[in-house]
């Protein structure tokens, strides 16, 4: 669904005129169905750019994921920069063994609903509507 997203399409074109310098340096690497955008696999870190006005936890469950992935894949020692161009600002974002255990516990729960006959009820938060799965979930709505 996200090559269909706007809000996709911008943090890409962020992504690219932010940080033009990138593509030389950093390599994207998909792992696990992710896509992690910048990979500077000499010094272990992921960066993550937003678009965003504000610093949001999700933001930073978001790398603390890719850093999970990466150590699930044999990856250890990598750190993450969230950074956000709009307010000058960067966020360093460490993965604790606490949230290792919040994540393995989440992705097992996600592994469960995927695996059953039906979906699970939908919720309506504000978030929703800037989602790229927004239409997936809200089809057939009036």
């Amino acid at each position: 669904m996200e090559h269909t997203s706007d809000t996709v399409y911008e943090g890409k074109m962020l992504h690219e005129n932010s940080y033009p310098q990138r593509a030389e340096k950093y390599t994207e690497v998909e792992i696990g169905g992710s896509v992690i955008d910048f990979y500077d696999a000499k010094n272990k870190v992921i960066h993550e750019t937003k678009k965003s006005n504000a610093v949001e936890q999700a933001h930073v469950w978001q790398v603390k994921y890719y850093i999970w992935l990466l150590e699930q894949n044999g990856v250890d020692g990598v750190t993450g920069l969230i950074e956000y161009p709009k307010l000058r600002e960067t966020e360093k974002v460490i993965l604790e063994e606490q949230d290792r255990e919040q994540l393995s516990r989440e992705v097992t729960e996600i592994e469960i609903m995927v695996a059953q006959e039906t979906a699970p009820s939908r919720i309506s938060r504000k978030f929703c509507q800037k989602c790229s799965y927004f239409d997936f979930c809200w089809s057939g709505e009036e």
